[in-house]
């Protein structure tokens, strides 16, 4: 089976293209035999994209999907019912599926779709999105219900929001928790440097999460100064890209509110970090942190699962889903309730820490070659129903 993908949203969201990443690695590592995933790209793309490391993807690079043609092909869709260009060059390439997202073909192609949708965020947070985001992200999900598509989601938490949202779609979604490859494994001492490279203590919290209003970052300030009052300092490490597309103004009102709490030396701020580094400060960090007040089904625990990490997160249904007994929560909307957090954590141990982290790599390849085998499982149905 050959199924087309596209790249996933623009460059505002990494979780996005990451996710793809993997999911195409993750495919071509545990499901060659049973189907072939082919990327179809314009002929923008960059040629340092990591796409092109992976070894046996196939890469269409065309001018159809051009960022400046997207608009239009997305008129054609909705007025036509399909864009009769991308068409011929799936039949062309002998597509047998397209896995769409954040984008919508048409409902009159001729190839079956899987429509994988990440994540209810407009319906559950609907004062974070100007108008006009708000109504071209549900317009975009009507058309793809609408359109008759397998819908895919990621968790349960999600599945059931889709079938409460839009009824229509009970009896055709299916959640395929995806998982992430532990990665290689390295020592103590070396992801140890990288953290020195930052100059961050021997024992620090993680937060990896782009700094979107809903990802929570105030609390974060806030129970940090709780903590001040009661004696006690914790460093924060936070990496991701500064800048949310929906409110320009939040990270600058964020920066100036952490230095009026003068929690500088507290919250450290660290950027857009190169993805391996993630990993080497998930290895050495005391604790990932995500105080998301919105997920579908976080990358970042997700990564931090794969290497035993210890974690406090936000009581959301998806953190307990996907983690169980096996992190600390707060309550999403009390800095109270994350200072007691932060507390409990545990002082870095490097030799306990050792046995967790291969530990869970067993798990996390376990988790990983479900996933490919729930995707395959999925695409197949849809191909027997469309027949």
């Amino acid at each position: 089976m050959r199924i087309a993908f596209t790249l996933i949203g623009g460059s505002d969201w990494t979780g996005g293209h990451n996710y793809l990443l993997n999911l195409l690695e993750v495919l071509i590592g545990y499901q060659a035999a049973e189907l072939t995933p082919v990327l179809f790209v314009g002929e923008d793309l960059g040629t340092e994209s990591p796409f092109k490391a992976i070894q046996g993807l196939e890469i269409v690079k065309t001018s159809y999907l051009n960022a400046s043609r997207r608009k239009a092909s997305l008129v054609q869709a909705m007025l036509w019912g399909r864009d009769a260009c991308l068409q011929r060059l799936f039949k062309q390439h002998r597509i047998d599926l397209v896995f769409e997202s954040a984008q919508f073909f048409g409902w009159r192609m001729e190839t079956p779709a899987i429509a994988w949708i990440p994540d209810f965020q407009h319906k559950g947070l609907p004062h974070l999105f100007p108008l006009g985001a708000k109504w071209k992200r549900e317009l975009g999900f009507r058309a793809q219900v609408a359109g008759g598509r397998t819908i895919m989601l990621s968790s349960e938490d999600a599945r059931r929001a889709c079938e409460r949202y839009y009824s229509s779609t009970r009896g055709r979604t299916r959640t395929v928790h995806f998982a992430v490859p532990p990665g290689q494994l390295v020592s103590y001492a070396d992801a140890r440097a990288t953290a020195d490279s930052y100059d961050l203590p021997e024992h620090f919290i993680f937060l990896p999460n782009q700094f979107w209003r809903h990802k929570n970052h105030g609390l974060v300030l806030e129970a940090l100064a709780i903590l001040r009052g009661r004696g006690r300092q914790i460093v924060i490490a936070a990496s991701g890209k500064q800048a949310d597309p929906r409110d320009p103004a939040y990270f600058p009102s964020f920066q100036r509110e952490l230095e009026k709490r003068d929690l500088q030396r507290s919250f450290r701020l660290l950027g857009l970090i190169p993805y391996p580094h993630l990993a080497l400060l998930m290895r050495t960090c005391t604790a990932m942190l995500n105080p998301s007040l919105f997920e579908g089904w976080s990358t970042t625990v997700e990564e931090a699962r794969a290497m035993g990490t210890p974690m406090v997160l936000s009581d959301l249904d998806v953190h307990r889903e996907q983690m169980g007994k096996r992190a600390i929560y707060f309550e999403r909307n009390s800095a109270q309730s994350l200072a007691n957090a932060l507390e409990q954590i545990q002082m870095f141990d490097p030799a306990q820490r050792e046995l967790q982290t291969h530990a869970a790599r067993d798990a996390a390849l376990q988790r990983v070659e479900q996933f490919a085998q729930d995707f395959s499982n999925l695409a197949q149905d849809c191909l027997h129903k469309r027949a």
